[in-house]
């Protein structure tokens, strides 16, 4: 007998190939698009190549039609609002900057869509995420780098659980980019040369303090004050969700030369200004855990962070410090160490696992 599979079709390339390759390998399977944009109306979103607006469910259609799959859409729009949106203005509200896409693949298009996919008897949920699972000789799953370095996603999947990396496939991360295109093309998939989504597909005009005032009917944090690390006042800031570490543009400060944020303080309403030196951190502490290709660690050990999705990664010694926390010394300092980004463990190419940054140290 067939296992089923669901996959999570956007409209975009990767998950129409995923699907078509799933289908080749001999699943049944059932293509599903997330309905999980809070207003009807609003399909802005598509001219940035989002993932979750009408046009994607008319491309999703048309591709699994080509396919000869069944679709459906499911309505998410209660999980994202209270998972994703709600927790990313939550965290800029606490001076943090968060990852919403970490947030949506783990309690979204992981966590509701597994359970409501295996309620219609499917074994699998599968994506088009640029990546693979893989299953060690110690019995636990992993998540592994894809074969493009380029394009791996690795980062925002790093807090995923056991059980739903058990049933999930991730069937793209074996090819490039360009295999994937070329094998769109192949099987005259429209969708083939259709450009790749936006990193927060809520906010397509990259406006993040506009969308939280707007979302919260005006309830931001007020104008405060900038100051230097010993607490001297260089001037006045909009609101702290205007800012994030590392940030040196839209300041307007008149000091002559770039400086950068290097700390916010809500319970002070302060954003610190320092020069470009003091934006470098070599040692995080990390909360909200999450292991992988081990299941915990019990002594100091080597690995790779990475501490942004862009970032290259480098080397460090990670050891547990409490029941909750972790912390980080990196060999050499990091730049813009971020609160409420995830630093992401890696072992080779595999994730060990990873947390959210909770503060950094100079």
């Amino acid at each position: 007998m067939k296992k089923k599979v669901v996959v999570g079709m956007s409209g975009g390339v990767d998950s129409s190939v995923a699907a078509y390759l799933l289908k080749k390998q001999g699943y049944d399977v059932i293509g599903v698009t997330m309905q999980i944009w809070q207003n009807e109306d609003v399909c802005a979103v598509e001219q940035e190549g989002g993932c979750c607006g009408l046009s994607a469910v008319e491309d999703a259609r048309r591709v699994a039609a080509a396919l000869e799959i069944p679709y459906y859409v499911m309505n998410f729009r209660k999980e994202f609002q209270r998972d994703v949106i709600d927790y990313f203005v939550s965290e800029y509200q606490q001076g943090r900057t968060p990852n919403p896409c970490i947030a949506c693949n783990r309690y979204v298009k992981w966590e509701a869509l597994l359970n409501r996919s295996r309620m219609i008897g499917a074994d699998y949920i599968a994506t088009g995420h640029y990546a693979r699972v893989i299953r060690l000789d110690n019995g636990r799953y992993t998540i592994r780098k894809s074969v493009t370095e380029e394009k791996d996603q690795t980062y925002a999947l790093f807090n995923l659980t056991q059980e739903q990396l058990a049933h999930t496939l991730m069937p793209v991360g074996d090819y490039t980019k360009e295999q994937i295109r070329q094998i769109a093309q192949q099987i005259d998939v429209r969708v083939s040369k259709k450009k790749d989504s936006q990193e927060i597909c809520f906010i397509p005009d990259h406006d993040y303090a506009g969308f939280i005032e707007r979302e919260t009917g005006g309830n931001v944090p007020p104008e405060g004050n900038f100051v230097t690390t010993d607490g001297r006042v260089l001037g006045r800031h909009r609101g702290i969700t205007h800012y994030t570490v590392g940030q040196r543009k839209g300041l307007n400060l008149a000091m002559g030369h770039p400086v950068f944020v290097t700390e916010i303080r809500p319970e002070t309403n302060e954003v610190v200004i320092g020069e470009a030196e003091e934006v470098f951190s070599n040692r995080l502490v990390c909360d909200h855990l999450n292991f992988m290709a081990v299941p915990d660690l019990k002594q100091d050990t080597c690995l790779t962070a990475k501490i942004r999705y862009a970032h290259k990664g480098a080397s460090c010694m990670v050891r547990r410090i409490s029941e909750t926390e972790a912390e980080v010394v990196f060999d050499t300092p990091q730049r813009a160490v971020t609160p409420g980004q995830a630093v992401v463990f890696y072992a080779g190419d595999d994730i060990a696992g990873g947390g959210i940054i909770k503060y950094s140290v100079k």
